[in-house]
């Protein structure tokens, strides 16, 4: 949990790397995944840089890679996950051999491929011609025994096939046409011939297969008769435009059967020939694709590496790569180790050493985080990723954030449903992680498991407390109400009081949650819209005070001690004179206005609204008690709230003007001090504040002119005030959809299940089956995932707004180490 608590300290870091050991070492350093190198060549173009020709052989390689697993999913043929056992980076020789392999590869994939299309275009060919051959006999051969044309157009007869053979007056072409382009062709070949060709066209049932796509073409058969050499050119043509396959016809039967026989032999011979060459395909890419992703991550890290080792820079004598980068303190042993290993691995005689540096710059920000933080920091680095080494809000949104999702949420049995579906996922994380799924929604589930998980038990907790589960309570213990009297009786008239005075009821206090039988009163709403909202507003004032003793945590860090003095005093003086004081009194009305209170002015239809009491307290008025009441629940409370009220207001121009004054006072004394020639040891010390702050890039605003000075600290100021009365109002949100969430749960019940539930002959078994499914989907659908949505939100909101405002500025920037382990999850993820 110290790691959480705020960022890990940074060093940049000098890196003096041999040029023959600078592949392994960055090799190593990105399995590593400790280091973000700064880029010491941006002003050189990226086609300029050393290692530009071998990034070039990278994307060839990758290019390769991609041609060859495009045809082994192309083929359907597995390939093996290897997330358990990752490859290294090649060395240089096996760069050397990768290449010739890739090469080999591809080459004999290119060939293995050019042959298939070359053998099944033959097919398709034969085919083609086998179902011409077939087909035309249904065109010589009509059942009327001749074929007709339009005297009208033409003056030509044509008799049946023997007469039409005999005269030879009557020629003919015959092929193969893409389906969806006859329609066109028949009305082409119209036009061109005015009428005097006659077509006959057959669709062929099974499709054809493309033989370069390998996609599914469904074709027709046609033949065209015609008179005349001059319309026969005309209809090739036309044939050639339309892409269609012309295949030779003899006109004799005989002459038809034996081509017929000669092609389907032709054909089994090809189809064995196909067969065989599928199966040599298929040996081929099954043993590429074990090796495929190997490789594929080998040559993703040779890339990456060649792509970090253009952020280095050479030495004037170049014999030295220089790089400088960014390493967390706690790291720089493992940086050193990598460094000693890369040079170990090529036998270099002079080791690679690093160096920390001083710098003013700003480091980035890291949390070292697990599975299970790895969630509650991504919810704070969406705000806005910390400045460096500012106190982190994740390590207490892991139990706020649940807890205040449970207040706005609370039911058992729907944060049961939540709850079983974070543990499942929590449970077999290791399975559904390795899925690696798609799917963007359910990466964010999957992400958010433990956070889901937490939602459900801190909500299962609540709804436990307002006794809640589906809308209904339950009676664990008994009902304290009932003790002493007719149960029946209560049971059956909802509007029946008791005297919650009773001496029965002393020592019977229901031990945990809401009473039971608060679910059958008729000011169940009354009571529970007081007792939400005042818990709203309590646990609201409790997180905006944590919020704002989490600032005195970032100035002492800082060293700007004097910051707690000029802010952070007056603002939690603020805040607790007027908003907690207010808790204070909801908690002395509850404990001073009971049932069992003996003298008039202290029963409970005297006790004072709290809601009527601020606000008479900040306008300073009064109002007229009822008659027999007191007006203020203690003696001095009119004196003591003025009193109040007085100091916050001060503490309001102490806001607004003790920084800027104290900084105006510390440059005079600065501008003394030079012009006197020197600066003594008192101006420093009444400086290493402002200095201090300027350096960790945190609050700084003493280098501002004086003028802005003023106006950043009057905006600060109008902000934190306004905001305390618009904060703790939105707080009240707790109370709102807690509400909300009740009620809807309660209308399902009364208008979908229970219409099953009162049914009393055997139909109603049958009806209640089907109620019960459309309850329980509308349960799940709005009560658990349309409201646990709008609770997570405006738990999000709360602690956005209402707490990290009092303290986080998130003006950093995210460390982004070189890590082959984010490269290759990123990679994936893109896919």
């Amino acid at each position: 949990m110290g790691a959480m608590f705020r960022s890990e300290e940074m060093a940049l870091c000098q890196m003096f790397i041999q040029p023959e050991a600078a592949y392994t070492s960055v090799s190593e350093l990105g399995e590593t995944g400790a280091v973000q190198f700064r880029d010491l060549n941006s002003e050189v173009n990226a086609f300029q840089r050393k290692f530009v020709s071998e990034v070039r052989r990278c994307d060839e390689m990758e290019r390769k890679l991609r041609y060859v697993e495009a045809e082994v999913k192309k083929d359907n043929v597995k390939i093996p996950d290897i997330r358990d056992e990752l490859p290294r980076a090649p060395n240089p020789r096996e760069i050397i051999d990768l290449e010739a392999h890739l090469e080999k590869t591809e080459s004999e994939i290119l060939e293995l491929s050019q042959n298939a299309v070359n053998l099944k275009s033959n097919y398709l060919e034969l085919t083609e011609l086998k179902h011409v051959l077939e087909r035309t006999q249904g065109f010589f051969f009509e059942q009327e025994g001749a074929v007709n044309l339009d005297a009208t157009r033409n003056n030509l007869i044509i008799d049946d096939h023997t007469n039409v053979q005999a005269r030879g007056r009557l020629g003919f072409v015959a092929g193969v046409i893409q389906r969806e382009k006859v329609p066109g062709f028949e009305r082409m070949l119209w036009r061109i011939s005015r009428g005097n060709v006659f077509l006959r066209q057959v669709e062929l049932e099974k499709p054809l297969e493309d033989p370069a796509t390998g996609n599914e073409i469904y074709k027709t058969v046609f033949a065209a008769f015609f008179q005349g050499e001059q319309l026969k050119t005309r209809i090739k043509k036309v044939c050639t435009g339309y892409h269609a396959s012309l295949y030779p016809c003899p006109s004799a039967a005989d002459e038809r059967e034996e081509m017929v026989k000669g092609v389907r032999t032709r054909l089994e011979d090809l189809n064995m020939v196909l067969n065989q060459t599928q199966d040599h395909r298929s040996r081929v890419l099954s043993t590429v694709a074990k090796e495929l992703p190997r490789w594929r991550i080998m040559v993703k890290k040779m890339k990456a590496i060649y792509h970090t080792l253009n952020l280095f820079n050479m030495d004037v004598t170049k014999k030295c790569l220089i790089g400088e980068c960014w390493v967390p303190v706690l790291d720089l042993p493992i940086v050193q180790k990598a460094l000693s290993d890369g040079s170990a691995a090529v036998g270099s005689t002079i080791p690679s050493f690093l160096n920390v540096i001083e710098t003013s710059e700003q480091p980035p920000t890291f949390n070292r985080t697990n599975k299970f933080t790895r969630g509650f920091q991504n919810l704070i680095d969406s705000y806005g990723i910390a400045s460096y080494r500012e106190a982190n809000p994740a390590l207490y949104t892991i139990i706020t954030f649940p807890f205040l999702f449970g207040i706005m949420f609370g039911d058992l049995g729907h944060g049961l449903i939540m709850a079983l579906f974070g543990f499942w996922m929590v449970c077999g994380e290791k399975k559904l992680g390795a899925k690696r799924s798609t799917n963007e929604i359910w990466n964010i589930f999957f992400g958010g498991r433990y956070i889901i998980f937490l939602m459900g038990l801190f909500s299962m907790y609540t709804g436990f407390v307002y006794n809640d589960v589906f809308s209904k309570s339950m009676n664990i213990f008994g009902s304290s109400w009932s003790i002493g009297h007719n149960t029946s009786t209560i049971m059956t008239n909802k509007d029946l009081t008791l005297n919650p005075g009773s001496s029965d009821l002393d020592d019977n206090v229901y031990p945990i949650g809401l009473d039971p039988v608060w679910q059958l009163a008729s000011n169940k709403i009354i009571f529970l819209n007081s007792y939400k909202m005042k818990l709203s507003i309590i646990f609201g004032v409790v997180h905006m005070i944590f919020g704002v003793c989490m600032s005195v945590v970032n100035h002492n860090f800082f060293k700007k001690r004097i910051s707690i003095l000029l802010e952070f005093l007056p603002q939690i003086i603020f805040l607790v004179l007027l908003f907690a004081y207010m808790v204070f009194m909801m908690f002395m009305k509850w404990i001073q206005y009971t049932a069992k209170t003996d003298y008039q002015p202290n029963t409970p239809g005297c006790a004072p609204s709290v809601l009527i009491m601020f606000i008479n307290m900040m306008l300073f008025k009064r109002t007229p008690p009822l008659h027999g009441c007191d007006e203020y629940m203690y003696s001095f409370q009119g004196s003591l709230q003025r009193t109040f009220v007085f100091i916050a207001l001060i503490c309001v121009p102490w806001m607004l003007l003790g920084k800027p004054l104290y900084i105006m006072f510390n440059k005079k004394k600065m501008a003394a001090a030079h012009h006197n020639g020197g600066i003594n040891q008192q101006t420093e010390t009444a400086l290493e504040p402002a200095e201090s702050a300027k350096a960790s890039g945190h609050g700084g605003h003493e280098d501002e002119p004086i003028s802005e000075v003023f106006i950043h600290q009057a905006i600060h100021t109008i902000e934190y005030v306004l905001s305390t009365v618009s904060h703790t109002a939105s707080y009240l949100r707790l109370w709102a959809l807690s509400l909300a969430h009740a009620q809807l749960s309660e209308v399902l019940w009364n208008m979908v299940l229970s219409m099953g539930l009162r049914q009393s002959s055997y139909k109603g078994a049958i009806m209640l089956y089907f109620v019960f499914g459309a309850w329980a989907l509308f349960t799940l659908a709005i009560l658990v995932m349309m409201e646990g949505l709008s609770a997570f939100l405006h738990t999000l909101r709360l602690h956005w707004v209402e707490f990290m405002s009092k303290f986080y500025e998130g003006l950093g920037y995210v460390f982004q180490p070189f890590s082959f382990k984010l490269i290759l999850d990123a990679d994936d993820d893109f896919e």
